[in-house]
């Protein structure tokens, strides 16, 4: 059916800069909540320049509305920083089945009208692949790509072969897929495992990552067959609507070691974190280094006096100010865990490259903002996630000349962070690590890309990113975490709105978050009547 609309809105409601909200795990839902009507707007005005806009909108659930800021999700990207939305944890449920596909479909129209470019989803491998061996389940990753294609808004897919539970903002639990952890029971070596033979079951080990464990196949042609299955499903989208496929390289997609887990109490900020080398390949990777280097003593094991998850960097030996991270040894090893690192994201970004190579989709790969203790000298956080950064040295530079060699786009959090916020004690940075990166990126010709690291809805988070965005090297996008209830409240909208419009005028002009819209914005609203199913999709979650 086709709506046509000439019109425009005046906001006039005072956005309050302190209003924000951290989502509670009982809002799970990330969508537009439909069970809830509201009255036409009491007044629709003329757009300034009297255009008709005419939408083409697919058969929906009786209550909906949609409303946002001006139509088509591409103006953004014409100039500015594009802004995506990240979709729910849990958009595709244990069953393999699209969750409340009429509700998604509203909240990307809304979406769509606020001018945001696209959407990022998660593909978990522990979902698609979770049958057997080689049977994978795309249908409702398709039916969400038809959803955008319809709605013209761009996918970044994620390439997420990393369980989802355990850590910072995960509302929901998205194991490996079964035989795989029956392989892991087999084989507890199989993932990553610190000083005290914890295991974590969050990512493969990168010490196998070439070895037959998983069936006869290794680590790296899973990934391999996994992402050209999904080039083969999806390949008529590659291009056109598929815009980007950011490659999982760790636990929660990042380019990194599970050095601070939080499932079971494990580990609090803003502690330092553990080493993550003891599985027994890992281990025989650092004695073959040690031997190499003509130090075998240096391959028994990691650092015996580096602390434990929760503690600083002055309790322990290895981290404080002069401290074995500066010795001959200190730098052997972090050399070794750093470069396996960089050697395992290299691995599996060359093969998602061999897939995608020709298809028009963007590579990305994500790397975590460890902002605490960024102001000590051995910035030991940074360091047991396997971020070889210290008060003397870059890390983050060869982590962007690796991308660059690919071709990958580095997607760096924290953006929305500023340092006035952080507790003292943690001895933060998130603006300075932020800059580190920029220049990084800068000096390995790569492209860069944001995201904000914790769910924000208030001013002074947008107002962050509009200048971290527009600030020497600019950003090429920007995936807003994440879409949930609280982002469609009324106040949250509208500033969420103003943001996406003021994302989209960095780098032509100063564009400071606006008080109010009082700029006519034009609006979208679509509206069916008839309401009598609203309240039973409202008892039904949404």
């Amino acid at each position: 059916m086709t709506f046509t609309l000439r019109s425009s809105t005046s906001f006039n409601t005072p956005i309050d800069p302190s209003m924000s909200h951290k989502a509670a795990d009982e809002f799970h839902s990330g969508l537009l909540p439909l069970c809830r009507p509201h009255k036409p707007a009491p007044r629709l005005r003329m757009a300034a320049a009297a255009s008709e806009y005419h939408y083409e909108v697919p058969s929906m659930a009786q209550g909906e509305r949609l409303h946002g800021g001006h139509a088509g999700g591409t103006a953004a990207a014409a100039e500015g920083v594009p802004v995506y939305v990240m979709m729910p944890l849990d958009t595709v449920s244990a069953e393999g089945k699209l969750e409340r596909p009429r509700a998604v479909n509203a909240s990307l129209m809304a979406l769509r009208s606020a001018g945001v470019e696209g959407v990022m989803v998660d593909v978990w491998w522990g979902l698609v692949e979770k049958a057997a061996p080689r049977r994978y389940d795309w249908e409702a990753y398709a039916e969400l790509a038809e959803m955008a294609s319809r709605s013209r808004l761009k996918l970044q897919v994620v390439m997420s072969f990393h369980q989802c539970g355990g850590n910072v903002g995960d509302s929901c639990s998205i194991p490996l897929p079964p035989w795989v952890l029956e392989e892991v029971r087999r084989n507890p070596d199989m993932v990553y495992t610190d000083r005290s033979g914890r295991r974590n079951p969050e990512y493969i080990s990168l010490g196998c990552d070439m070895l037959p464990v998983l069936r006869g196949r290794t680590p790296i042609q899973v990934y391999s067959d996994y992402m050209r299955s999904f080039k083969e499903r999806f390949n008529h989208y590659l291009g056109q609507v598929i815009v980007e496929i950011q490659v999982g390289m760790g636990p929660c997609g990042e380019l990194r070691y599970p050095s601070y887990p939080e499932s079971h109490g494990t580990w609090r900020f803003p502690g330092i974190g553990e080493f993550q080398c003891y599985d027994k390949y890992m281990k025989a990777s650092l004695q073959a280094a040690a031997i190499a280097a003509g130090r075998q003593e240096w391959g028994k094991e990691g650092p015996h006096d580096a602390g434990h998850y929760n503690q600083f960097p002055e309790d322990t030996g290895f981290f404080r100010k002069e401290g074995a991270w500066n010795t001959d040894y200190g730098r052997f090893f972090l050399e070794w865990y750093s470069r396996s690192l960089l050697e395992h994201g290299d691995r599996v970004l060359a093969a998602a490259e061999s897939v995608f190579r020709g298809t028009g989709a963007k590579l990305s790969g994500k790397v975590a903002g460890i902002h605490w203790h960024y102001c000590t000298h051995s910035h030991a956080a940074e360091l047991t996630a396997g971020y070889y950064n210290t008060r003397h040295r870059d890390g983050y530079l060869p982590v962007a000349k690796a991308m660059a060699a690919r071709g990958a786009v580095l997607n760096f959090t924290c953006m929305e962070m500023r340092d006035d916020q952080q507790p003292g004690h943690a001895d933060c940075s998130p603006e300075r690590l932020v800059r580190q990166v920029k220049q990084a990126a800068a000096a390995a010709g790569a492209e860069l890309a944001g995201e904000n690291a914790l769910e924000r809805y208030d001013e002074g988070a947008y107002k962050q990113v509009i200048a971290t965005s527009g600030n020497g090297v600019g950003l090429s996008a920007f995936t807003y975490l994440r879409m949930n209830k609280w982002l469609f409240e009324s106040e949250n909208w509208r500033r969420f709105v103003a943001f996406v419009k003021s994302m989209a005028e960095v780098g032509r002009r100063t564009a400071p978050l606006p008080k109010k819209d009082c700029g006519h914005s034009d609006l979208y609203v679509g509206f069916i009547a008839g309401r009598s199913n609203s309240k039973n999709e409202a008892a039904a979650g949404l």
